[in-house]
Order: structure tokens, then sequence, then C-alpha cells
């Protein structure tokens, strides 16, 4: 029996741990060991308990305010322990957070192979997005097990002389959650999104917002949330739905900028399932995010990405995500445009999502399967598996 242990801590990666940590539990011979560092401790649980997780191992290293250092620190510590203890054959990390790193350097350090799901994306900006590109480029340097979710991702990952042997491309395990997860009843705990929900099906227009990311906060963060107050006040008619990131820096910036807006509902984040169904409501989706710049597409709605690059450049070039950067003017123009011109929207909403076909999770496993040597007996899992696209 092969012991696999994913590792990870925050929202974005427990929904797309999700799918992997299923296939691995319906996989003959292995012995699935999730452990959880708790680097999003609430928006975590909430994953884990949609899906159904019972992590083995909790760190639960979170801290108010703490620093990128700090967080490194105490999940190595954590996770050493831990790896001391269960002896994993393999662990398995997921993209490009501070979790992600520390695991891939804690199993590193004790010999263990790192398998390291959604690899090979690339902004080449070491500073944006900060620190994730950085931690995706030191992941790939200790990982035995590459799996890219797009033939661009695999493409970045040879040019950097990974063996082209240790890549798969298995596309991205957001669709799988996704298209699991917009199939449920999943009603919305806050009673005005229920009111949202109705105005939306009488024909009245949704735009989604999320902002959180490290590198805008600050002065370009003050600009987005007045951007998204004269938009408010542009279209008294548009709903303007912003789940607002539990980070202090990121409130002090917006939510001063939002008073008195009547149509702008300011939100907890919302848990998951509620925010899949969100999506699937909005006629717009305005994000500094990287996992939304998937699911959206997934869904059929225009992403407009308040960043000056994205290691995500396979639904730029489908046409679906628009960068748009964090100038005001410029997403008071985009936003408006895609509210007012019919052709400008159809355009964006009709484009090919790019990042896969829900069979993401089953892959992996096929992957570490041969990466393992037991290949051969879990054959039924190797449904599309492939090195290239």
């Amino acid at each position: 029996m092969k012991k696999i242990m994913p590792i990870y801590g925050t929202r974005p990666e427990a929904i797309k741990m999700a799918p992997i940590v299923k296939a691995l539990q319906e996989a003959p011979d292995f012995e699935c060991i999730v452990t959880v560092t708790g680097q999003h401790r609430e928006m975590l649980d909430q994953v884990n308990e949609l899906f159904g997780i019972v992590p083995d191992h909790d760190l639960n290293i979170i801290q108010p305010r703490q620093t990128l250092n700090s967080v490194m620190s105490k999940i190595i510590a954590g996770l050493d322990s831990v790896l001391e203890e269960t002896q994993p054959d393999a662990i398995v990390v997921q993209g490009d957070t501070t979790t992600s790193t520390a695991g891939a350097i804690a199993a590193f350090n004790r010999g263990i192979p790192v398998v390291h799901a959604e690899a090979g994306l690339r902004s080449f900006n070491i500073h944006s997005p900060f620190p994730e590109e950085a931690n995706r480029k030191i992941t790939s340097q200790i990982s035995s097990l590459h799996l890219a979710p797009t033939s661009v991702s695999k493409s970045n990952l040879l040019r950097e002389t990974v063996n082209e042997a240790d890549i798969y491309i298995t596309g991205n395990t957001v669709i799988d959650a996704l298209l699991d997860v917009v199939e449920l009843e999943v009603p919305f705990s806050d009673p005005r999104l229920a009111s949202l929900s109705e105005g939306v099906a009488s024909g009245e227009k949704l735009v989604l917002i999320t902002t959180h990311r490290r590198e805008n906060q600050g002065n370009a963060m003050r600009g987005v949330g007045r951007a998204i107050a004269r938009l408010a006040r542009m279209h008294p008619d548009v709903q303007f739905l912003l789940p607002v990131h539990k980070n202090p820096v990121v409130r002090e910036a917006v939510l001063p900028e939002l008073e008195g807006l009547e149509n702008i509902l300011v939100t907890e984040p919302m848990p998951y399932g509620e925010f899949t169904h969100a999506i699937h409501l909005a006629n717009v989706v305005l994000t500094d995010s990287g996992g939304v710049q998937e699911e959206a597409p997934g869904l059929g709605k225009p992403v407009l990405v308040m960043r000056e690059n994205t290691e995500r450049p396979e639904a730029v070039e489908a046409g679906t995500v628009r960068l748009i950067g964090t100038d005001e003017e410029r997403i008071v123009h985009d936003v408006n445009e895609l509210l007012t011109d019919q052709a400008a929207y159809a355009k964006m909403a009709n484009a090919v999502n790019p990042y896969g076909d829900g069979k993401a999770g089953v892959r992996t496993v096929s992957a570490i399967a041969e990466l393992l040597g037991v290949g051969e007996r879990l054959s039924e899992f190797d449904d599309g598996l492939k090195r290239d696209h």
C-alpha cells in the first residue's frame, strides 16, 4: 500500500485538491493521508466540509497579521514531525501558495518525492503575482512529478529544462470541482444574496468582484474601490457583489470607497459552493484572483483581471479573459463596455474554456501511480492521461 499525502492550506488549494483526494481515496493500493496547514482557516474548513474531506493532520498555523516568513517557518516545522511519523511515499502540493512551497521543501529535505499539481504556470515577473510566481518556480526545482494543466504550462517547464518524462498534461482540477459543485443545490446563507438571486432571475445584471492580491494593496486597491463606486453610480439598475477578503488591509483600502451605495452588496467571503453559484448568476466578473480566471470561463462568464500580467495566458488567448490592470479609468471603461455593448459581451462570453474536461483528478492518480511503479494495477484510472496535448 503506497501512502500519498496531499498537503494544502488555502481555500483555492482545497478546491483544486478535492478531486485529487477523491481519486486517491477511490484508487486501489493507495492510502490517502490528507494534511492541512490552516493557512486559510475558516474558508479552508468550508471547502473540506463541502467535499466531505476530513483531514488526518491539521497544523492550524494561522495567526493574525503574520508575515510570509512566519507562515513558511511554521509550516516546515509542523510538517517535519508529521512526515517523520507517517513516512509517506510521496506528497502532493498544489499551485503557488506558501503552503505548497513549504510542503515541497519539507518533503524534499526528507527525501520524499514531491508531486506538483498545477505546475508550470508563469507570469515571467518574479514580483507579480507576489509571492506566487517565486513559489511556483521554487517548487518546480524540487518536484519529481510535474502535473501541467495545459500545453502552455508544459512548454514553460521544458524551457526551464525540466525532464519531459517527468511532465504530464492533466487539465486543471478546478474544472472537476466546478462541474461537481454547480450541480448541487447550495442555498445562499445570507438572505440578501437570495434577494439578489431573485433580481437576476427577473432580468437584473450582476457584476461579481473579488480583490485581494498582495501587490495591489494600498493605492491601487483604493483605486479599485473608487472604480466600483463610479460604476455603481453609472448603473443604478445593476447589482454589484463584493465578497470582501478577510485581510484587514484589503478591507481598509476598499470599503470606505463604497459607503452609501445601495446597489453594492458587500458580504463576508462566501463558501465555495455559494461562490460558484454567484459566478453562475453574474454577467461580468471583475477580479485579481488566479483561480477565478479558470472558474468563470468554465461557466461562460467574461472575466476582467485587475493585474498587469497573468500566469494563466490560455484564457486571455481564447478571449474569455482580459487583462486590464488596476487603473481606475480602465476598470470603469471595460466594465461599462461589457454592461452596454452586447457584441463585446458576446465575444467574451462565447469563448472556449481551455482548462480541461473534468477528468484531471483521475489523470493525476495515474501519473502518481506511474511515478511509484504501480501504473499497471491502476490502469483503470488512466482515463485520458497524456504527456502531450
